[in-house]
């Protein structure tokens, strides 16, 4: 993925953005999938850890210097105890709004003014670096498909792409021709919508290529734990969002 100074819950987003429906992101999906992301950032950083399920602070007074990453941090300092599925969930969309913001700072994302009926002041995001999206998404495709062997993949990489599946983002659904959206509930398994699809054999080889990667995204157990947790969130998320409805 590219060498830049994209955070993990920055890379999702960007990877998220659909341009040809850029509101598409905007949504509890998208939300939850970021929020996922900061929060393994921030055990990644040792600023969170794991404590009987519950997340919580390593100490008071440490910071990133990332203002999406520190506010997530002073939120979880200041509310009351939750565990990681929870997390996922509370306020997700402050932490989702903190990161467009930053995508826009950094000039991969596009805010344009405009008003609704002539009237009402409205913000619109676009993307504006198409081809920092196209890597990130070219990326995750190589590393979900296996082209690359999971010990050399990065971790925050295998992080990026353990996340997406977990999303069945659309780049994340078709590794390298395999079709299998849904297959990973939590790393290494697959319970939602879609894991009995494509040819003979392709569920289980797509399972066991995300459990490689999240062993090598999380290498110490508490850290899988945690990205267990929060990939269990964000697929149960996905399942709900793509439920049909009955009419």
């Amino acid at each position: 993925m590219p060498r830049d100074p994209l955070s993990l819950p920055a890379r999702l987003c960007l990877l998220a953005w659909d341009p040809a429906r850029p509101g598409a992101a905007d949504a509890a999906r998208v939300h939850h999938l970021v929020r996922a992301g900061a929060l393994v950032e921030l055990v990644r950083r040792d600023l969170l850890r794991d404590d009987d399920g519950v997340a919580t602070p390593a100490d008071l007074d440490s910071e990133t210097g990332d203002p999406v990453l520190d506010g997530l941090l002073e939120l979880v300092r200041e509310s009351l105890p939750h565990g990681w599925r929870p997390w996922v969930a509370l306020h997700a969309r402050v932490t989702f709004d903190a990161v467009r913001e930053q995508l826009v700072a950094e000039g991969c994302l596009r805010a344009e003014k405009k008003r609704v009926l002539g009237v009402f002041p409205s913000v619109e995001y676009a993307l504006a670096r198409r081809d920092t999206a196209q890597a990130l998404d070219r990326r995750v495709r190589e590393v979900l498909a296996g082209q690359v062997p999971a010990g050399e993949v990065p971790e925050r990489d295998a992080a990026v792409a353990v996340l997406a599946a977990a999303a069945e983002l659309g780049c994340a659904g078709d590794p390298g021709g395999a079709g299998e959206p849904g297959a990973a509930n939590e790393p290494g398994a697959a319970r939602g919508p879609g894991a009995a699809r494509g040819p003979a054999g392709a569920g289980t080889r797509r399972r066991d290529r995300i459990a490689e990667l999240a062993g090598r995204a999380a290498p110490a157990p508490a850290l899988r734990g945690v990205l267990d947790e929060v990939c269990g969130a964000v697929s149960d998320e996905t399942a709900h969002t793509k439920a049909p409805t009955g009419g």
